[in-house]
């Protein structure tokens, strides 16, 4: 069992930026890939970026060149660095673990983007 505790979302202005990070309740270094998504109200939850046990990364392209995902193996903390936000980034971000053949999610955070 793996918990995920997100925290950093809030309301910003375009062009602004924010940090995400998601705790876990175990060594990171387990785990096969982390990352993070992003729902938005009436649309489908989306992969924003990945970071794996090695440390590459995969980026979704709307957020390519702005978002940057990285990881603290001593805190088991990963970040999600966000510059340049626009608001169609408004969505709810959600952190996800994949460990032994599980996904397993965190409540979320809510990053809300205004004009």
């Amino acid at each position: 069992q793996v918990q995920l505790v997100e925290s950093g979302g809030g309301l910003v202005q375009a062009g602004e930026s924010l940090r995400l990070s998601c705790t876990a309740s175990v060594r990171i270094f387990s785990i096969n890939v982390m990352g993070w998504y992003r729902q938005a109200p009436g649309n489908q939850r989306e992969l924003v970026a990945t970071i794996t046990s090695t440390g590459s990364t995969n980026y979704a392209d709307s957020v390519k060149g702005r978002f940057i995902l990285s990881r603290d193996n001593a805190k088991n903390t990963v970040y999600l660095q966000m510059n340049s936000l626009k608001p169609d980034d408004t969505a709810v971000y959600y952190c996800a673990a994949d460990l032994r053949s599980l996904r397993y999610w965190g409540k979320g955070t809510p990053v809300t983007v205004s004009s």
